[in-house]
């Protein structure tokens, strides 16, 4: 890739709408932009702070309260810089507004407070004095400011957290409790390590940043390219093509970058069009863009960074975390895949032309050692190493693999925009998980998550697993409707985990319940922000196209419920589980996602009638139920389908011949 590659702009109908629809629905894509030395300045900015976060994670000696104080002190400042006060706002400047750089001045005066008392204060027991509150309150302000225009609905979210603290007093029964000081929780949120300061900006400051990097690097490499083109190659022929195309290709970078929204704007705009042009309709195509997206979020091996955030909270090794999930997002794919193929079959689709398609052997020769940084973070990972060693070696692997080849060299300057892509790309989810410590300190102090599994303990009544499920679902869902998905896991397995193991579910099935809802909530009515983005790339009709990807999807809605109760599903998580259970398991329930897919779309060897469309959903649900009766049930279903099929196609190929002779 060259210098002047990396000026091109996609000047295609479908890339500039998708722009659109991103800087509507991400805050990310309306940002600033500064003429003259601010600009250069802000630059060598992202630069330090890439360089130091590399430097702190890995050889640096730093505590923790230090590196999370510095990294929320560059989050700060760079959303004051970058992000704009209001929507009209003159995007183009050469200086801030000064509204701004008061905010500025306040955050360099307040942090610096803070990262010379903090041991101060720690030393006296927590005891805050005048100067103390006053920091902690501007901090407060600041970071509410920040987050309102870096993530607005999480914003908002935290704001109703914080409000409970102090109303909270005034609501009656096991929700309520007995009120907190101003003092109190100033002291939680900014003085204490449950606060902002705790798990939330934590994880940013540590695994987020590194793998949202690490990803921003593997696209400036080239590997976007790659795997769009041995996608290509793999299923570009088959019928639907296209579409599996989109389904592989949107995976792979999905799991990488972490953003449902943002891998949708970058493929869609490829696929989409794509897709149409085979003959699909356009609200179909929209859909499986949208779903294949948000799939990459639970996708292993990088899972968009939240697989070792689940790890951190498990206090489990991210290989087991790795393992547990991949036989959901295998299915979720599986699934997604034979429901296009079923679906072109349906309407007489076929793939790509021959000339259209990458020869093979030519796309590895040429991209194929763009793997190579894929490879080393797994077998880092693989031989006991920390994610966080893995994801540095494995951003310098890539710069190194990147010169193997001319064409895909990564110069200084391409090396510099993507340490700026990437470190830019970070501030969102990083705002997003400073305000979650609202939510964490709010939860942590007045036991809210325990109230909360009591009221739907006394709803739902004790051991009714699946009800609580069922609550806990509805509730990840709302909860994570327009927020990243690292930063909707965090909220909903505050609240949720513990009712989800109070109803008796283990804890890897009970962070994994969370963590796929959450996701899903990007293709949920009413606020389905990667199905409305894919909609206004495929100018299709926004309701249809979100009912179309939850029926795509519904492998995602229905399989947490199936682990839930019997965890087999999650590979390794059953000690004492036979290697003949888990491989029934997996194949049957393999079997099952695509019964399910040919039911939801009304084709096998041939369109299905509406009975048969029943016998098939039934039988795919039966199948995915890992116990031997069901299997063989759904067995059953499958063969009474299948005969029915063949005996249709005789008698109407009977029938043609009576005609013909």
């Amino acid at each position: 890739m060259s210098d002047s590659d990396l000026k091109e702009e996609a000047l295609s109908k479908e890339a500039i709408i998708a722009q659109q629809m991103l800087e509507e629905k991400e805050a990310d894509g309306k940002l600033r932009s500064y003429r003259g030395i601010l600009g250069q300045v802000i630059t060598v900015l992202f630069i330090i702070w890439s360089a130091y976060q590399i430097w702190a994670n890995t050889i640096g000696v730093v505590d923790a309260m230090s590196m999370r104080t510095w990294h929320l002190l560059f989050l700060l400042v760079f959303t004051f810089l970058l992000f704009p006060a209001y929507k009209s706002e003159r995007r183009s400047r050469t200086i801030p507004p000064i509204f701004d750089i008061v905010l500025l001045a306040l955050t360099a005066v307040a942090f610096f407070y803070l990262l010379t008392y903090y041991v101060a204060v720690a030393k006296r027991g927590g005891y805050l004095n005048k100067a103390d509150l006053w920091i902690a309150g501007i901090t407060m302000l600041l970071i509410f400011e920040a987050s309102r225009r870096a993530c607005r609905s999480l914003a908002i979210l935290g704001l109703v957290f914080l409000l409970y603290n102090f109303l909270g007093q005034f609501i009656p029964g096991t929700l309520g409790h007995v009120g907190f000081s101003l003092k109190r929780v100033l002291t939680i949120m900014i003085w204490g390590s449950q606060g902002i300061f705790g798990v939330g900006i934590g994880v940013s400051a540590t695994y987020i940043f590194l793998f949202v990097l690490f990803g921003a690097y593997l696209k400036y490499s080239g590997f976007s390219q790659f795997i769009n083109d041995i996608s290509l190659t793999l299923v570009g022929q088959t019928a639907g093509g296209p579409a599996k195309v989109a389904v592989i290709a949107s995976a792979l970078l999905g799991m990488i970058n972490g953003s449902a929204i943002a891998n949708v704007a970058t493929t869609g705009t490829i696929t989409i069009p794509m897709m149409k042009k085979t003959g699909y309709k356009k609200e179909f195509a929209a859909a499986v863009e949208a779903v294949a997206s948000t799939g990459g979020q639970f996708t292993p091996p990088i899972m968009g960074a939240v697989g070792f955030v689940m790890a951190e909270f498990l206090g489990v090794s991210y290989t087991k975390v790795l393992v547990a999930a991949a036989l959901p997002a295998f299915l979720y794919y599986l699934s997604l895949m034979f429901a296009v193929h079923f679906e072109a079959k349906k309407l007489g689709l076929s793939g790509l032309s021959k000339e259209n398609i990458p020869d093979a052997l030519l796309v590895l020769k040429k991209q194929g050692h763009l793997l190579i940084p894929l490879v080393v973070l797994l077998g880092l990972l693989a031989l006991g190493f920390t994610p966080l060693y893995s994801a540095v070696v494995s951003i310098f692997a890539t710069i190194a693999a990147s010169w193997l080849r001319r064409e895909t060299r990564m110069t200084w300057r391409i090396i510099v925009q993507a340490t700026v892509e990437g470190a830019r790309s970070a501030i969102t989810v990083g705002m997003s998980c400073a305000i979650i410590g609202v939510i964490i300190g709010t939860v942590s102090l007045t036991g809210l998550g325990l109230s909360f599994g009591y009221v739907v303990l006394r709803i739902v009544g004790a051991g009714q697993l699946y009800l609580g499920g069922l609550m806990v679902m509805l509730m990840s869902t709302v909860l994570g409707m327009g927020v990243p998905g690292v930063a909707a896991y965090v909220i909903v397995s505050t609240v949720s985990v513990p009712v989800l193991m109070q109803g008796g579910a283990i804890p890897m099935a009970a962070h994994m319940f969370c963590l796929i809802y959450a996701c899903l909530s990007n293709i949920t009515p009413p606020v389905a922000m990667s199905s409305y983005v894919a909609s206004g790339i495929a100018d299709s009709d926004q309701t249809k196209t979100s009912l179309i990807a939850v029926k795509l999807g519904l492998t995602g809605f229905i399989l947490p419920f199936f682990f839930l109760g019997n965890p087999i599903l999650l590979l390794g998580t059953v000690e004492g589980a036979s290697l003949l259970l888990i491989l029934r398991a997996a194949v049957t329930s393999s079997i099952g996602v695509v019964v399910l897919a040919a039911g939801l779309e009304g084709y096998l060897f041939d369109r299905l009638k509406v009975i048969g469309r029943i016998l098939l959903v039934g039988a795919g649900l039966l199948f995915i139920e890992p116990k031997l009766f069901t299997d063989l049930l759904g067995l059953a279903l499958c063969l009474v389908v299948v005969i029915g099929q063949l005996i249709q196609r005789f008698s109407y190929h009977t029938r043609i011949r009576s005609q013909e002779s």
